[in-house]
């Protein structure tokens, strides 16, 4: 349980972190990637899901891969003795004497960050593991394929243990340029000859370019149950599973007429008489303000066999209540529990009904909101 849950609380909004499913998801990514190692990409306190929550459910990954060298420190601090993947490498040239103590493996993808290694002096006895980065064509991190042998040569020389390193960025886009294919082919023409290990693919890949995987995969969006593409289908025909679960309460309901409005700015009209749910949950606790009407929430035993429903959001949201339409729960009443996103509601959809992705609804759980791991 994290911290978070140790104060008092009296809102009944929670997430809970489903631990098993992260075992599911790791297993599901080893049967669709046999031959290579996992890097569980971990960045953003593991998209929202806490560090402590992937010790205890993907304790059998081959690494984590990271960005914080203060994660970093967290993992080893409890008892993490298996690989950590710095994956921008290093912000300074002082961080290197930590990351060396902590054992880390570096990704590079700069002339700078090259001549720090190579002026470095290692008397710890670590061998350091450098996952060299191509620039193949997204043109964010990496170096050009005119740079990428010279800093091959001068790491190697330097007694670094080398592996070559690129980024997709359109593994889940096939129309768009450069394609996975024309990044490909970049890569191999600059690592001819130059023989390492190799990381290639992140969750898009692993799902649909399975030709393009590497000896170490980074699964990152796909281990938390969350879409790539931001539709949940895929993840459904992929057989993982929502990590994630936000729930909350009714904590009142309001009965309307036909012609009221509701909420800041009157945004909805009710077209008959109809009861409307507020439950505590709002754009402070991380859910996202520009939900629009039809945004779906799963209400719990909504019926009398106890059965749940799915009740549409109508009008604004605020800083820490919603609206639902009722007509599809008449049972529903204070205190019935509901689903913001999770099992019953893929957070793939609330992000499609917002303008946005999965990946930062997840990432933006406010700090105020409780987290329970199982």
């Amino acid at each position: 349980m994290s911290s978070s849950a140790n104060r008092l609380i009296n809102r009944p909004i929670l997430a809970t972190i489903h631990t098993d499913a992260f075992r599911h998801n790791l297993s599901r990514i080893r049967e669709l990637a046999p031959a290579s190692k996992i890097w569980s990409v971990v960045k953003a306190k593991a998209y929202g899901h806490t560090l402590e929550a992937v010790l205890k459910g993907l304790e059998s990954t081959d690494g984590f891969a990271l960005l914080d060298i203060a994660d970093a420190q967290w993992l080893r601090d409890h008892a993490w003795g298996g690989r950590i993947l710095l994956l921008e490498g290093l912000f300074s040239q002082e961080e290197l004497e930590l990351a060396v103590k902590l054992k880390c493996d570096l990704v590079v993808h700069s002339e700078k960050q090259v001549d720090w290694l190579e002026a470095y002096q290692n008397h710890s006895g670590h061998q350091i593991n450098i996952f060299l980065k191509l620039n193949s064509g997204m043109n964010r991190l990496g170096l050009k394929p005119a740079h990428y042998r010279t800093a091959f040569h001068r790491l190697h020389a330097a007694g670094y243990h080398l592996h070559h390193m690129t980024h997709f960025a359109n593994a889940d886009q096939v129309e768009r340029s450069p394609s996975v294919g024309e990044q490909l082919e970049c890569f191999e023409q600059a690592i001819e000859g130059l023989q390492a290990p190799t990381s290639l693919a992140n969750s898009a890949a692993i799902l649909w370019h399975r030709n393009a995987l590497g000896d170490w995969i980074r699964p990152g969006i796909m281990l938390y149950g969350v879409s790539p593409t931001g539709v949940h289908a895929d993840i459904v025909r992929s057989e993982l599973q929502a990590v994630m679960q936000l729930r909350s309460e009714i904590i009142d309901i309001q009965e309307l007429k036909k012609g009221d409005h509701i909420g800041y700015g009157g945004r909805y009209q009710s077209p008959e008489d109809m009861r409307i749910g507020v439950i505590a949950c709002g754009y402070a606790d991380g859910y996202p303000r520009h939900a629009e009407d039809g945004t779906p929430v799963w209400v719990d035993a909504a019926d009398t066999h106890g059965n749940g429903a799915i009740c549409p959001i109508v009008g604004q949201v605020s800083m820490d209540m919603l609206t639902i339409d009722l007509r599809e729960a008449p049972h529903a009443k204070i205190g019935s529990v509901v689903e913001l996103w999770g099992s019953e509601v893929p957070v793939d959809d609330v992000a499609q009904m917002s303008g946005t992705i999965g990946y930062e609804l997840i990432c933006a759980l406010a700090p105020r909101v409780s987290v329970v791991i199982k």
